[in-house]
C-alpha cells in the first residue's frame, strides 16, 4: 500500500477511535462536574451537598456500595430525567422546540475534535481485514487534525447560541424569549474580544495548526506568561459564551424564572445542562491549547512534542485533561464567589472595556511582531505597560451610573434649609455593639 494511503487509513482509524473515546469521556465528565459543582457550592455555603446516593440500587448484595460520598447522585439524576414526563406547553412551535436542545448539544460534542490530546504517535504496523497493512507511520492523536483547527473551533462554538435562541423563541414564553435575546446580544458582544485575543496568539505563532501552537509554547514559553492580558480577555469571553456566572443573564432565575429553558422538562431540559458543561470542557480545552501549553509540562519526559512512544499519548492526554479539569473547577468557584452582573453592566463591560482593550492589545502585538520583538521578555513588558496605562487612564474616563439617586426635596437625604435631620438612631443602646452583655454603663 502506498505511504500516503497508509497514512490516511491509519490517521482515520486513530481519529475515529479518539473521537469515540473523548465523546464518552466528556459525557461522563459532564455528569460528574454537575456533582462536583454541587459539592463545591455546598462547601462554600457551609453545607454538605450530595452524600447519600451510592450504587447499591437498594439491593442487599450491593450494600458495600451504599453511600459512596454521593457519587451515585449523577446516575440518579440521569435516570430521573429519562423517566420524567416530557411535557410541551400549548402554542409552542413543536418542531423548533424539539430541535433547540439538539442544536445546542451537537456543537458542544463536536468542538473538541481538533484538540491535539495526545500529540504525535508512532503507530506500529499491523494487518486488518479488508484494509490490509496499516500503521508504521506517525499519526496525530486527535479527532480531526485539520490545518484550520482554530477556525473550526471558533465556528462550532458560535453555533451554540442558535440552540439558546431557538429554545427561547419557540417556547412561546416572554421569560424564555428575553433569555434568548440576552444570549444572542451577549454572544455578539463577546465574540469580538474572543476573536481578537485569539488573533494575538496567532500573530505570535504564525500558524492555525494546534500542534504548531503547542510547539511554539514549548520553544518560547507558555503564552499565559507572554500574553497575560489576552489570556484574561479570552477567559472572560469564554465565560460569557458559555453563559456562566457572572454572565448567566440568559437564565437569571431572579428575573426570568429559568431563562431560555423555562418551558423544558425531562431529557430535553437535561440536554441544555449537558451542553453547558460540555461547552465548559471544550472552551477550557481551547484555553489550555492557546495559553497553557496543551499537554506540555517543562522538563518531564513523555510530555514533549518529540515523544512518540506508545505510552506518551496516554500521559499527554492525562496532563491535558487534568489542566482542563482545573480550569473547569476555577469556573465553578467563580460562579459561587462572584455576584451576577446586571444585563446592562454586561453589555457596558463588553463594549466599553473588553472590546477596546482587546483591539488595543491586537494593535500592540502586531507592532511588536513587525519589529521582531515577539520573545517572551518584550511581550511581557509591553503587556505590563499596557495594563499600567489602562489603570492610569481608567479614573479619568466618564462614569455611567444608572442608579443615580434622584433628589427628593424634603427627604432626609435632601432636607429643606430650615430642617435639622438626624439619620442615626437617637437611643444610645441602638448604637452599642453589645448592649445586652453590659458594654453600656449601668
Amino acid at each position: 500500500m502506498p505511504l500516503l494511503a497508509t497514512l490516511n487509513v491509519s490517521q482515520l482509524l486513530v481519529s475515529v477511535t479518539v473521537f469515540a473515546i473523548v465523546v464518552h469521556v466528556f459525557l461522563i465528565a459532564a455528569a460528574y462536574l454537575i456533582y462536583l459543582e454541587r459539592k463545591i457550592s455546598a462547601y462554600i455555603q457551609d453545607r454538605i451537598g450530595p452524600n447519600r446516593v451510592g450504587f447499591d440500587f437498594g439491593l442487599p448484595i450491593l450494600a458495600p456500595l451504599k453511600g459512596m460520598w454521593g457519587l451515585g447522585q449523577s446516575l440518579a439524576d440521569g435516570m430521573k430525567f429519562l423517566l420524567k414526563e416530557d411535557y410541551a406547553p400549548d402554542h409552542v412551535d413543536k418542531w423548533l422546540f424539539t430541535i433547540a436542545p439538539m442544536a445546542i448539544v451537537i456543537p458542544a460534542l463536536i468542538g473538541f475534535a481538533v484538540i491535539p490530546w495526545g500529540g504525535t504517535w508512532d503507530m506500529p504496523e499491523f494487518e486488518l481485514p479488508l484494509l490490509g497493512t496499516v500503521g508504521g507511520v506517525p499519526v496525530e492523536v486527535s479527532g480531526a487534525p485539520i490545518n484550520i483547527g482554530v477556525v473550526y473551533l471558533l465556528a462550532v462554538a458560535a453555533l451554540g447560541v442558535y440552540g439558546v435562541t431557538l429554545g427561547g423563541w419557540a417556547s412561546n414564553s416572554k421569560y424564555s424569549f428575553l433569555g434568548g435575546l440576552r444570549a444572542t446580544a451577549q454572544m455578539l458582544s463577546y465574540e469580538i474580544p474572543l476573536g481578537t485575543s485569539l488573533l494575538c496568539v496567532l500573530l505570535l505563532v504564525g500558524s492555525l495548526l494546534p500542534t504548531d501552537i503547542i510547539q511554539h509554547q514549548v520553544n518560547g514559553g507558555w503564552l499565559i506568561i507572554v500574553q497575560p492580558i489576552a489570556a484574561v480577555v479570552f477567559f472572560i469571553s469564554i465565560l460569557a459564551e458559555a453563559n456562566r456566572a457572572p454572565f448567566d443573564n440568559a437564565e437569571a432565575e431572579q428575573e426570568l424564572v429559568g431563562g431560555y429553558h423555562t418551558e423544558y422538562s425531562s431529557m430535553r431540559f437535561a440536554l441544555f445542562f449537558l451542553a453547558e458543561y460540555c461547552h465548559m470542557l471544550t472552551s477550557c480545552a481551547f484555553f489550555t491549547l492557546l495559553f497553557l501549553g496543551g499537554y506540555h509540562l517543562p522538563g518531564i519526559p513523555g510530555l514533549q512534542p518529540e515523544d512518540t512512544m506508545w505510552w506518551a499519548p496516554l500521559a499527554k492526554f492525562t496532563v491535558y485533561f487534568g489542566k482542563v479539569l482545573i480550569l473547569v473547577n476555577f469556573m465553578i468557584v467563580l460562579r459561587w464567589t462572584l455576584p451576577r452582573l446586571r444585563y446592562d453592566q454586561v453589555m457596558m463591560m463588553g463594549w466599553q472595556a473588553i472590546i477596546p482593550l482587546s483591539i488595543l492589545l491586537l494593535v500592540v502585538t502586531a507592532v511588536m511582531v513587525y519589529f521582531r520583538l515577539d520573545s517572551w521578555g518584550p511581550m511581557l513588558a509591553v503587556n505590563l505597560a499596557l495594563f499600567a496605562a489602562v489603570m492610569g487612564i481608567q479614573p479619568w474616563l466618564p462614569k455611567y451610573n444608572p442608579n443615580k439617586r434622584l433628589k427628593l426635596y424634603g427627604s432626609r437625604f435632601n432636607p429643606t434649609d430650615d430642617e435639622l435631620v438626624f439619620t442615626a438612631p437617637m437611643n444610645p443602646a441602638a448604637r452599642e455593639d453589645r448592649p445586652v452583655q453590659g458594654s453600656m454603663p449601668a
